[in-house]
């Protein structure tokens, strides 16, 4: 059984990017943990900030449970997370306490601040988790770096609307159902995404860009996946191992010829 650490910004970016990978992972027995380093307190307009983070990290631990996941805040502020000292070791505590073989985490470059501040903090606290030296808490140090990966970006683009590759995609269409509930259980953003991002269904807009890069795989629905191999980091396949025949590889990203292919 492997360990599986999901860290993103806010309540709901894992449920619309990577629950149905994790929905998956779950079913096959491995340990499933999310992270959101903040409460998403900034989302919603009925609510002051201190309702709205207690009611969003309820709707995250509940999502969690969905897939007998557990669900912890980082209580960094929302649009507040930065690449700075007390954050790195707060953020490498976590990972040290979660003891994960495999981290998997936002992309190095989206549309939100936090979502890129959160992905360098957690890979630079991979590297750090590693390094009996860097104190930060009372969790003991991990005996190697865990292996790293990045989900996509809010609709697989950049801020200035380049698309990103992915390394790899995985076949969710058997758990996009479980990845609809445990983006339901965030109710509190249903009236949010419709006002701040223009997005009146919530559910459809996620299965929307599930079926999107799942066109890009040739199958129905699909999570899009990129690897972080840049020394010392582990380069060996090890989530894809994990995922087996739901790994999905490009043959057809624009200037490459040929279809889809399953397997790592």
């Amino acid at each position: 059984m492997a360990a599986v650490l999901a860290i993103h910004a806010h309540p709901d970016d894992v449920e619309t990017l990577g629950a149905g990978t994790l929905a998956l992972l779950a079913g096959l027995g491995h340990r499933i943990s999310i992270v959101t380093a903040t409460a998403g307190e900034g989302g919603a307009t009925e609510t002051t900030p201190e309702e709205t983070a207690l009611i969003r990290q309820r709707e995250a631990g509940a999502a969690a449970a969905v897939i007998g996941a557990d669900y912890q805040c980082a209580g960094f502020g929302d649009l507040a997370v930065f690449n700075d000292d007390a954050s790195r070791r707060r953020m490498t505590e976590l990972i040290r306490a979660a003891r994960p073989d495999i981290v998997i985490t936002a992309s190095p470059v989206d549309y939100h601040p936090d979502h890129e501040a959160v992905s360098v903090l957690a890979r630079d606290a991979c590297f750090a988790s590693s390094v009996p030296n860097y104190r930060t808490g009372p969790a003991a140090a991990l005996a190697e770096i865990p292996h790293l990966y990045f989900m996509d970006p809010i609709g697989g683009r950049t801020r200035e609307g380049e698309r990103i590759r992915p390394d790899f995609g995985v076949d969710i269409g058997g758990f996009l159902e479980t990845k609809r509930q445990m983006l339901m259980a965030h109710q509190s953003q249903v009236a949010w995404v419709a006002r701040q991002h223009g997005i009146a269904d919530y559910a459809g807009s996620m299965i929307a860009w599930a079926e999107r890069r799942g066109r890009d795989f040739g199958i129905q629905y699909a999570e899009g996946f990129r690897q972080y191999r840049h020394p010392p980091y582990p380069a060996s396949p090890a989530l894809q191992q994990l995922l087996g025949d739901a790994v999905l590889q490009l043959t057809d990203w624009p200037g490459l010829g040929g279809a889809p292919a399953r397997g790592d």
